[in-house]
């Protein structure tokens, strides 16, 4: 599917074919295609547990509002965001860089994050928002159907998942083959409230 009519015909989808199973082809490719999002200083916040256990999906879908695409959803994913991995040998992820640019990089990550708790947890959504949107537009790509969901108790979900204490959940984001189709899209804010020009 063409990208512009990916991104105009994606949408946040509730009702899921509980038959269809991703193969494993398809699976890698949604990841690796999910990967190419960005992030700062390519620190790759994100952290997906892919959530196959059907019994922890029916807690995951108690926890969320009782709402049905938990379970129905070929994939379940929390997406979560490691906050701390500015300090787990970032040069991991410059590996493939020129060494110049490793130089000029890695030095800047460590004095950007310390001590910027916020910081730190922006970066993270924001990191995680990229990868979802990512995700989203490749799913809608390969003929499939996603919905992001923050209609959960975070707490509980992050027990159930046994959420590392330098982690936090940005979301969860369900895919698979839709079996009805949503409302008609609800309408877009005027742009001339949502398009700023040089400042309000």
């Amino acid at each position: 599917m063409d990208t512009f009519q990916a991104i105009k015909e994606r949408r946040s989808i509730r009702y899921f074919d509980t038959s269809h199973r991703f193969t494993t082809a398809e699976f890698d490719q949604l990841i690796d295609l999910a990967m190419q999002a960005p992030s700062s200083f390519n620190l790759q916040h994100w952290r997906l547990v892919n959530v196959t256990d059907t019994e922890l999906r029916k807690q995951i879908r108690a926890a969320a509002w009782d709402q049905a695409q938990v379970t129905d959803a070929s994939l379940l994913f929390v997406v979560t965001a490691d906050l701390k991995v500015w300090q787990k040998n970032p040069g991991t992820y410059f590996r493939n860089a020129p060494k110049e640019v490793q130089d000029m990089l890695i030095p800047m990550i460590a004095p950007f994050y310390e001590g910027r708790e916020q910081l730190q947890r922006d970066e993270g959504m924001r990191s995680v928002g990229f990868f979802m949107q990512t995700m989203m537009i490749a799913a809608k790509a390969m003929g499939y159907d996603s919905g992001p969901m923050i209609g959960f108790d975070p707490f509980k979900v992050a027990e159930l998942i046994k959420l590392p204490a330098d982690h936090a959940i940005g979301g969860l984001l369900v895919v698979g083959k839709r079996v009805k189709d949503p409302f008609p899209k609800p309408g877009y804010v005027d742009k001339s409230i949502m398009l700023v020009e040089n400042h309000f």
